[in-house]
């Protein structure tokens, strides 16, 4: 469904990613881990068109992004949900109008099926009656949560997450990790994800890139990805290895 083909992004002439290649698998979850800094944002953000690479292409559905205007792009970033790190809600705006935010700037739903939609996506993600809420009544789970229900509201093919376990303790991040699998399972649709976290990773991955040192060191399925022979992404997967099995 994706593919990076020679990336190369540089910033004050510091390289960030260097020759990225990988093909991202359509209705599949796959997770870009690495240490921090290494530009795995950078790598999301190529995707949807809010940086250009310096080099190289990048193809959706076999058709390049990097080829796009402004108007194109802007069609395109319609596939995309993202589900920020921070949660990023408005915070002058209740649940309700948080997630029906999206609807209403690109559709001309009716009031009455934007608010079937925003039930639906709360119900999904566990979070049914508190629609009136404002975001700073929210636990960081609950932030989470509803930055998901509108992620997802517009139905998009690609969901993209930055982070989505930090800030929260591992019983939170347990609870966010079965969200995740249970709403990928729902939708069928393709999850890209951005994290350090290798216990979430294990749990939710189909396939997992790392990038360390401005390369894309390893991509490939979660079995293959743990019991690799590379000696970076060993002593990556060291401090965690106890508690994953």
């Amino acid at each position: 469904m994706i593919e990076y083909r020679n990336i190369h992004k540089s910033f004050n002439g510091k390289p960030v990613l260097h020759n990225i290649n990988c093909k991202i698998e359509k209705n599949k979850t796959t997770v870009i881990v690495g240490p921090s800094g290494v530009g795995k944002s950078v790598f999301i953000k190529l995707l949807i068109g809010l940086m250009k690479p310096d080099k190289g292409e990048i193809f959706l559905n076999g058709k390049s992004i990097t080829a796009l205007n402004q108007d194109q792009l802007f069609e395109q970033r319609k596939k995309f949900g993202m589900m920020f790190q921070d949660g990023a809600l408005f915070d002058s705006l209740n649940v309700y109008e948080n997630i029906a935010f999206p609807l209403r700037r690109h559709t001309k739903f009716r009031e009455f099926q934007i608010e079937k939609l925003v039930k639906e996506k709360l119900e999904m993600v566990g979070l049914s009656g508190i629609e009136q809420k404002l975001p700073g009544e929210l636990s960081g789970g609950m932030r989470k949560r509803v930055s998901l229900a509108r992620a997802i509201i517009l139905d998009p093919e690609i969901v993209l997450f930055d982070e989505p376990l930090s800030g929260l303790d591992p019983m939170m991040s347990d609870i966010i990790d079965e969200l995740i699998i249970k709403t990928k399972e729902k939708l069928g649709v393709t999850f890209i994800i951005i994290s350090h976290d290798i216990v979430g990773t294990h749990n939710v991955a189909d396939y997992i890139g790392m990038i360390y040192n401005t390369e894309l060191i390893e991509f490939a399925t979660k079995h293959d990805f743990f019991q690799s022979n590379n000696e970076i992404v060993q002593k990556f997967l060291q401090r965690n290895r106890k508690k994953i099995g």
